[in-house]
């Protein structure tokens, strides 16, 4: 079941059919390099990484991240949504994608649809973003759909330091 439609792209809720593909995903050396490594190895360490994460989050949270696919092949190409976690006070929108997909404006679209739907479906009323300060092109799709850079935090002590971004919807 779709729960976001554009005009070129479907999202849906991650389930443990979608291991390969977020196997993949999660090591591609960009992934690594700007997310981190989530030391998924295995199809079994993918399933948990789903079950974990996003199916956890729609169970709590009525949302999470989403598989994001063309529309019309069904192919998978990255995934975003919406993450609350518990060292930031507001949801934040997140977003990863094959880098043959990259440039082609799939984040930006995404995540504006996201944005729409946190703001109309969900009623959020503010929305945040993080990225590596090296991370130019997901500062670039945060910044296009309207989020203001507001300061440097780490989600953890032993964390790296990264940009927050914010929007008031």
């Amino acid at each position: 079941m779709n729960i976001i439609e554009t005009d070129r792209l479907l999202l849906r809720k991650l389930s443990t059919d979608d291991a390969a593909f977020i196997l993949d995903l999660l090591n591609q050396p960009s992934f690594i390099q700007y997310i981190g490594d989530r030391g998924v190895r295995t199809l079994e360490d993918a399933k948990r990484y789903i079950e974990a994460g996003a199916v956890a989050s729609y169970e709590r949270n009525g949302f999470g991240l989403y598989l994001t696919m063309l529309k019309g092949s069904e192919i998978p190409i990255g995934m975003c949504g919406l993450v609350k976690r518990d060292s930031l006070k507001d949801v934040d929108v997140g977003f990863a994608f094959l880098p043959q997909y990259w440039l082609k404006g799939y984040a930006f679209e995404a995540a504006s649809a996201v944005l729409a739907y946190a703001r109309n479906e969900l009623g959020l009323k503010r929305i945040l973003g993080i990225a590596t300060p090296d991370n130019q092109g997901s500062i670039r799709v945060l910044e296009k759909i309207g989020l203001k850079f507001e300061k440097m935090v780490r989600l953890s002590a032993d964390d790296v330091e990264l940009k927050l971004f914010a929007l008031d919807m």
